[in-house]
């Protein structure tokens, strides 16, 4: 998959092309659909499947005190985009001058000029152009001005429709495993392995500490079951915790993930410190609780563990 980061980078004989455009937040299966659409409908023409999105997201760069945190990190999404066969995404940056064109200068710029679309696909709720101004119609409108298709995706027949929002909502709550059903897979943190104060090693359950600024959102405090992939492609079986421990004072909030049953020789063979690390939640075991002191926290820690190896199984 081709990867553009400005309209520079597209060539000019990239193309004719099937367009959408997003910010494919999370990459859920409402986006899925859609892209899964934009593939068949290039297939259909003999042209390229391309897909839009912005970095940074528009409400971090609108209303950066309000704007909601982000699902999944840009490499992230790019590789779950990739995943689906795409032929390229281009990356555009977004700021406030970019967000002053018009509706009609933002399609001619990016999808005619710089594209050369043939059809672009949208949903019933497209928005696009300064203040989003431009809608479906307007689409339509310049479409049949500039010579492109327009092919509207049909969302109906779920009960609810799948939604960033949605995702946001079950990770606030713990409910990694509904964001799971909405996203298609499971919800993942991604980063480097950092030092912590030891506290687990301390205690007989030594954790691989994320980085606090690793990608992704980072659901409700608690205890999950989940997988740990390392940098070199092994997945592990894992119990993570959420929180800031509060059996212990004056710990900061913290993801780090217990592997479960791992080698434990050679011990140089599973040093994780500085590896880029990928942490999947698959439900929540319990809330986060404080303990009166070591020792109960230890005898809960080893009902965590049963617990997750019998959901991972």
């Amino acid at each position: 998959m081709h990867i553009w980061n400005s309209l520079a980078e597209v060539p000019r004989d990239f193309g004719p092309c099937v367009v959408t455009l997003g910010n494919f937040d999370g990459l859920h299966r409402g986006h899925q659909e859609v892209l899964a659409q934009v593939r068949a409908e290039a297939a259909a023409r003999g042209g390229r499947s391309v897909a839009l999105t912005f970095d940074p997201h528009p409400a971090q760069v609108h209303r950066p005190e309000t704007a909601p945190a982000q699902i999944m990190g840009l490499a992230d999404k790019l590789a779950a985009m990739a995943a689906l066969d795409l032929d390229g995404v281009l990356v555009m940056p977004y700021s406030l001058d970019f967000a002053q064109q018009t509706a009609e200068e933002f399609v001619r710029s990016v999808f005619v000029d710089g594209l050369r679309a043939c059809a672009v696909v949208v949903g019933h709720d497209v928005r696009f152009g300064k203040g989003n101004s431009g809608d479906l119609q307007t689409m339509v409108d310049l479409g049949a001005e500039l010579g492109f298709d327009v092919v509207v995706v049909n969302d109906e027949g779920h009960d609810r429709r799948w939604s960033s929002t949605w995702v946001r909502e079950a990770l606030t709550k713990g409910e990694v495993d509904t964001a799971a059903q909405v996203l298609g897979r499971n919800h993942t943190m991604s980063g480097e392995v950092v030092h912590g104060a030891a506290r687990g090693r301390e205690l007989g359950f030594p954790t691989a500490n994320l980085s606090p600024d690793a990608c992704g959102s980072i659901p409700a405090d608690g205890v999950y079951a989940g997988w740990l992939t390392d940098a070199h492609g092994h997945r592990w079986p894992a119990a993570i915790s959420v929180g800031s421990n509060p059996t212990f004072v004056g710990v900061s909030r913290q993801v780090e993930a217990y592997v479960i049953d791992r080698p434990e020789e050679p011990v140089e063979a599973f040093d994780l410190y500085g590896q880029h690390v990928v942490v999947e939640f698959v439900r929540r075991l319990r809330g986060m609780v404080a303990y009166t002191g070591p020792e109960a926290l230890i005898e809960q820690m080893h009902h965590d563990v049963v617990e997750a190896r019998t959901v991972l199984a």
